[in-house]
């Protein structure tokens, strides 16, 4: 079973991300590049590749009137957007290099990641990210404008982005050849972007990636064989984070077209609209809807929800003999078909109708949820990768796949399991370095310059990855057990329908203990059905029925684990867990040490 790849492309690909995006608008001028919402309601706006390349070309032309030159880094503080990439394809084509900030952040995260960055130039989304800049503007030395998609333009900082492609067609009327010159110039180990690493208990780190390391991820990509120009991805991922821009660096190599809104309450109406072929997602997206459809069934009651439950245990019998490669036999067949057109089908209508998969990334997908899914038709590609190896080091293959594993390594990407089981990555996806801290780059390497992971893992004989746990997340008991976390936690939520977050704790103490979070929409359905409507979130999680409701599923997960790792005690915190509190990385990873230091006093409340 293990996949042969034709590793050819590694000697023709572009040599930087200029050239590849120049070659996309050339090879489909015409194709559909992008769409876009205008408004609520209104018929969102498409723009080919051309239309892409004129607007990239001017803001790119723009950025070499104000100055920019090679490697110097421009920001860019906004939410996913077709602004978006237009800036980042115009600054990488201009020889700049993007730097990425998460516009959710604090105005002090984001000035220290500015000014530690050294950026010359800032894309703002809007008035609020600007009065960050404004509150911090002594400490950003080094910025000398500001752009604002949609703000106000003074004679002072801050310039509009009309205001700069008009810029950019003058600069374009005197300097013609100006884009190919610039894409000529560009070697690949050229910066290409700065992506700060969210950072827990210190302040985060720029990881820096080169056109080599995009331009490879596209490839590799397209290398795979299984999204080409007829697909249609909707990216709704924030695009400071790795996993968004691998997909971008996809997108120019296999030239499919993208809708694009990062309205996150949106998504589920979007795919609708949309109706997608694949997307992108952290593994919180796939258990809020598995939480969601479950537990709306089972408010159904009755004939309705025996019927359901039938029908999914009908459909990961199929999925498990499909999955081993063995026949279906023919009464299940045609109870499975029953299914699909009574059950499967709706399911896989709200997602649009047309997926041919999901890509899951960012954080572990629980193999029982993925796995309930291919129940109902819908495939959950699990990938792995970091910020350090540009998002995409492993991903499984529709036509290849394991659940519960990652899948096997990009063609061109190689892995070892080293010391402790830690995964070893190295290839062209690698970062050149951490920003500034080169004792941090000479750590994040081995001496042979494999790529220190910090995960736990496993190869099968088809050279399919499995991760295993966090070497750092791993803790031992004071009776001398060694526990993972992530192991437990992924088990409750695919246990609870209605669990947001499950954190496990016991480092050297004598029994585990955990802090939970319910997911707020699942809990206010749940409180329209239990007479407590319109009651507040904590209200309903300090009920005596909630509280019951969640000891059920303890046992129930407790039932499922060794003695040692069971939960003696919990706590169910009146609120969940949020980007916005910093206890969640705008791709829905927690910070752990960010809600243990919150929180300890409850946990050592637990051990009382």
């Amino acid at each position: 079973m293990a996949i042969d790849y034709d590793l050819s492309f590694l000697e023709t690909m572009p040599a930087n991300v200029a050239e590849q995006f120049w070659k996309r608008v050339s090879q489909t001028p015409d194709r559909e590049a992008f769409s876009y919402p205008r408004a609520d309601g209104e018929p969102w706006e498409s723009v080919t590749w051309r239309q892409t390349g004129d607007r990239v070309a001017e803001a790119a032309a723009g950025l070499l009137s104000l100055g920019i030159e090679p490697e110097q880094r421009v920001g860019i503080a906004a939410d996913t957007s077709y602004d978006w990439i237009v800036a980042d394809c115009a600054i990488m084509c201009a020889g700049a290099a993007t730097t990425t900030v998460y516009p959710s952040m604090m105005a002090e995260d984001l000035a220290y990641i500015l000014a530690d960055a050294d950026c010359r130039i800032v894309f703002v989304q809007d008035a609020e990210q600007l009065a960050k800049l404004r509150e911090h503007r002594q400490v950003l030395t080094h910025v000398e404008i500001v752009i604002t998609f949609d703000g106000t333009a003074d004679s002072d900082w801050v310039i509009g982005i009309d205001d700069l492609l008009t810029r950019g067609r003058e600069y374009l009327g005197t300097h013609p050849a100006a884009m190919q010159e610039v894409a000529d110039g560009i070697e690949p180990e050229r910066l290409a972007t700065l992506i700060y690493t969210s950072g827990t208990t210190a302040r985060p780190k720029g990881v820096r990636l080169t056109h080599r390391t995009w331009v490879y991820e596209g490839e590799a990509v397209r290398a795979l064989g299984f999204l080409t120009e007829d697909d249609l991805q909707f990216l709704w991922l924030p695009l400071a984070h790795s996993f968004g821009k691998v997909l971008l660096s996809a997108q120019l190599s296999c030239g499919f077209a993208t809708a694009v809104d990062g309205r996150v309450d949106r998504i589920v109406d979007n795919l609708a609209i949309v109706r997608p072929t694949f997307m992108g997602a952290a593994p919180r997206i796939f258990e809020k809807a598995y939480g969601r459809i479950v537990t709306m069934a089972a408010a159904e009651g009755g004939a309705k929800s025996i019927i359901f439950n039938r029908a999914m245990a009908v459909g990961q019998r199929v999925s498990r003999l499909r999955r081993e490669h063995k026949r279906v036999p023919a009464a299940l067949q045609l109870q499975y078909g029953f299914f699909d057109k009574l059950i499967y089908s709706q399911i896989r209508e709200r997602f649009g109708g047309r997926l041919r998969f999901f890509v899951s990334g960012a954080a572990a997908l629980n193999q029982e949820i993925a796995e309930w899914f291919h129940a109902c038709g819908i495939l959950i590609l699990e990938g792995y990768g970091l910020t350090e190896s540009a998002a995409g080091s492993f991903v499984n293959h529709p036509d290849e796949f394991k659940l519960g594993t990652v899948g096997p390594p990009l063609p061109g990407t190689e892995v070892m399991i080293g010391k402790g089981d830690e995964v070893l990555v190295r290839g062209p996806g690698v970062m050149a370095g951490s920003h500034n801290l080169p004792q941090d780059t000479a750590r994040a390497f081995t001496k042979t310059g494999w790529l220190r992971t910090g995960d736990q893992g496993s190869l099968d004989e088809d050279g399919f990855l499995t991760i295993t746990g966090r070497m750092k997340e791993l803790f031992k008991t004071s009776g001398g057990k060694y526990i993972a976390p992530p192991m437990i936690e992924a088990k409750f939520k695919s246990t609870c329908p209605y669990a947001s977050q499950f954190l496990v704790f016991g480092d050297q103490r004598n029994y585990c203990v955990a802090l939970i979070t319910l997911d707020p929409d699942a809990m206010a359905t749940w409180a329209e059905q239990h007479d407590m409507a319109g009651a507040s979130y904590g209200e309903i999680v300090g009920s005596p029925q909630v509280h019951a409701l969640v000891a059920g599923y303890v046992a129930d997960l407790n039932s499922q684990l060794n003695r040692w790792e069971t939960i003696k005690r919990w706590e169910l915190l009146g609120e969940d867990l949020s980007i916005e509190t910093g206890e969640l990385t705008a791709s829905m990873k927690v910070k752990r040490n960010v809600v243990e230091e919150r929180h300890q006093a409850r946990i050592d409340a637990l051990y009382a």
